[in-house]
């Protein structure tokens, strides 16, 4: 998680008093109801959504999620604009670039150097014969002989 700024929980109140000013919560005063009618919609406690426009460091995933829901936006948003995490860190988590990578069966024979047409057919024959048994096995392993 990353530190947050002095002024993201003031932006953040802000983007949230915007957000529910324009789906007509009426935030003019303490006794104007759209805090409570918020609340009440959304699942959130009153002292929660008090926390939230006043800027108040909230960062419970559970209270943001909800939030995120109630206004009909990504919880990634939320979390960015909250300050839970950066925009990078939700990139990075949205389109890893480690872990397993789908490649073509042509692909890797280029990756593997494999340029003889005939070296090539039988790669890419192999290839597809063991596809065809994961297929037919449906347990996503290869067959065993």
């Amino acid at each position: 998680m990353k530190d947050r700024k002095p002024d993201e929980p003031a932006l953040f109140a802000q983007w949230l008093h915007d957000q529910l000013t324009a789906r007509g919560y009426d935030l003019s005063g303490p006794r104007s109801g759209g805090r409570a009618r918020f609340a009440e919609r959304s699942g959130i406690s009153p002292s929660s959504v008090g926390r939230l426009l006043r800027g108040d460091n909230v960062t419970d995933t559970r209270v943001l999620g909800l939030l995120a829901e109630a206004l009909g936006v990504r919880l990634g948003e939320v979390l960015v604009r909250a300050g839970v995490i950066t925009a990078d860190e939700l990139t990075a988590v949205q389109n890893p670039t480690t872990g397993p990578r789908s490649i073509t069966p042509e692909q890797a024979a280029d990756e593997l150097g494999i340029q003889d047409p005939q070296s090539r057919a039988l790669f890419l024959s192999m290839t597809e014969t063991l596809r065809h048994q994961r297929a037919t096995n449906g347990d996503g392993h290869t067959a065993e002989n």
